[in-house]
């Protein structure tokens, strides 16, 4: 994302150009979206804004206009941040070590001391963890660790923090929730305003704290004093929920949504309920097609949803209107839902982007790609032309850099024939040698010739981007070709990620006419795999 996205956000709009082009990292947030945290890329913290409560972290609470050094934190090389209503803020490290600072009324900021920290401080009790993730509610706080296990802090009222003994006493230190995960992890987290829904990596969801409107979703309106799990997403494999303030969503592995908690706003986008939902229930809406990202904050009552083909719809209190269905958007960026309709408009994450500079370079290399005026090579694939540069090529690809030697004869060639892949497939290996891009988007099976393609070539960068693409595209009913082809393709990270998906939807999957067409050393080796995997255990 390009620098210039800043001036959507006011708090912003002072900065210096040379100052916005050192910028590595953004993050607005604050009751009414009015403090910043920036992370330039020489790893300098920034602090703009109002300073609540000290939030900003500069020592004082003085508001400033301009960006302050946050000293504590300047030469580290900060990975997120993580913001609470209180307001309290906590900084992870790419070390795993994590800081926090501002108001610590309920000990949301894990330190045993129950005053305001005006700089940021370690959390101690978490420097013997490799910390990957952490999420704040309104005043508490979650830590997920590289193994999988979840430390919790802060005020615990209604259970937020997930303790066993059904206390509602405050925790003042990071304590890790000891909850039954045999043979699992978490990989997701998520806080809400009072509660907090994680989940694991084999799609389980669990949720716990506040539950007054439903939204733990576990089809009751009583609070959970530890993690619970939500048995009716059991045969549904998620991978990602995100919390709003009173309401949650899920996202499941074959792009389809669910939602529940409250709807006062419209945020479940569901017109057949008026106020609150106690159990996950699938947003059935055709025009979004498969959805492949979702985003809300606790701070509002908006939910937003990227969906296939870059679309981006919205729903829920939208510019203090409620918008009770999912509605399309002209925008290309969730980002821009937050700045232009979201109230407050803070940032559901922190906002990484490049240069101006670094983008006019890509921009000049974009428009230079299939330029007849600039080009000279023409690759002719099955007899269609595509313009490029001989020198992109041999910079970017080892192939090409073999080819355009003085005793091959490519070297003196204007016009090059290629027959092996597609012309779609190979203009696309063409154009991400000039842009390092490739389509999100890209069909799963033309991401599978690509990675043919990249295995031939040698370009392992563009072989994790095709897998990438190929395990967001997974179905029930392609999963099974595609497991075959990434067995033929060598392509043993996608064959994993095809195996386990099918494993999840065993019975659908079996059910399908591909895997009747299964050759029988395949089907056999499948099926001692799965039977080692425990899926017929009794």
């Amino acid at each position: 994302m390009n620098s210039c996205d800043l001036t959507k956000w006011s708090i912003f709009s002072l900065l210096e150009p040379k100052f916005i082009s050192n910028i590595h990292m953004a993050v607005v947030y604050g009751n009414i979206g009015n403090e910043a945290l920036i992370v330039t890329k020489d790893k300098m913290v920034y602090a703009v804004g109002s300073n609540t409560s000290g939030c900003l972290g500069i020592g004082d609470t003085q508001s400033t206009l301009y960006p302050k050094k946050i000293k504590e934190l300047c030469g580290k090389d900060i990975k997120t941040f993580a913001y609470g209503k209180g307001p309290h803020v906590l900084a992870l490290t790419e070390e795993g070590k994590v800081y926090s600072w501002g108001q610590n009324c309920h000990y949301e900021l894990g330190n045993t001391f129950n005053n305001q920290a005006l700089t940021p401080g370690i959390i101690t009790n978490l420097c013997n963890e490799f910390i990957i993730d952490i999420a704040c509610g309104s005043h508490h706080s979650l830590a997920l660790t590289n193994d999988g296990e979840v430390y919790a802090w802060g005020q615990n009222t209604s259970g937020q923090v997930g303790c066993h003994d059904d206390t509602t006493l405050v925790q003042d230190i990071p304590r890790k929730l000891n909850f039954t995960l045999t043979g699992k992890k978490v990989i997701c987290i998520s806080c809400g305003d009072s509660f907090s829904v994680v989940v694991t990596n084999n799609g389980e969801v669990y949720s716990w704290g506040c539950n007054d409107v439903g939204q733990l979703g576990i089809e009751n309106n009583n609070d959970q004093f530890h993690p619970c799990k939500i048995t009716s997403l059991a045969k549904i494999v998620i991978e990602k929920v995100v919390c709003g303030s009173i309401h949650t969503l899920a996202l499941s592995d074959e792009g389809v949504l669910y939602v529940w908690g409250d709807n006062n706003y419209g945020q479940l986008g569901l017109t057949t309920v008026l106020l609150n939902i106690w159990k996950p229930t699938k947003l059935e809406v055709p025009e979004m097609r498969r959805v492949l990202d979702i985003a809300t904050s606790y701070y509002n009552y908006i939910s937003i949803a990227l969906c296939e083909g870059n679309r981006i719809f919205m729903w829920g209190q939208c510019l203090g209107q409620n918008v009770k269905v999912p509605t399309l958007t002209p925008l290309k960026c969730l980002y821009d839902v937050f700045a232009f309709y979201a109230l407050p408009a803070v940032m559901h994450q922190p906002l990484i982007f490049h240069s101006d500079e670094e983008s006019n370079l890509i921009n000049s290399l974009r428009e230079a790609f299939d330029d007849p005026t600039t080009s000279d090579l023409i690759i002719q694939v099955h007899g269609n032309p595509i313009h490029v540069h001989k020198a992109i090529l041999k910079i970017r690809c080892h192939y090409f850099r073999t080819m355009f030697q003085e005793h091959w004869a490519e070297n003196s060639q204007s016009v090059i024939c290629h027959e092996q892949f597609s012309y779609d497939v190979y203009k696309t290996f063409l154009k991400y040698l000039y842009t390092n891009e490739i389509d999100p988007f890209l069909d799963p099976f033309n991401a599978l010739e690509l990675l043919d393609l990249a295995n031939a070539y040698s370009e392992n960068q563009l072989k994790r981007y095709c897998i990438q693409i190929i395990n967001k595209g997974i179905t029930v009913t392609n999963v099974i070709v595609l497991y075959n082809t990434s067995i033929q393709y060598n392509a043993k990270e996608l064959e994993e990620h095809c195996f386990k998906f099918a494993l999840n939807h065993m019975t659908a999957v079996v059910q399908t006419a591909d895997f009747a067409k299964l050759d029988e050393s395949t089907v056999k080796t499948f099926i001692i795999k799965a039977a080692q995997a425990g899926v017929f255990k009794t």
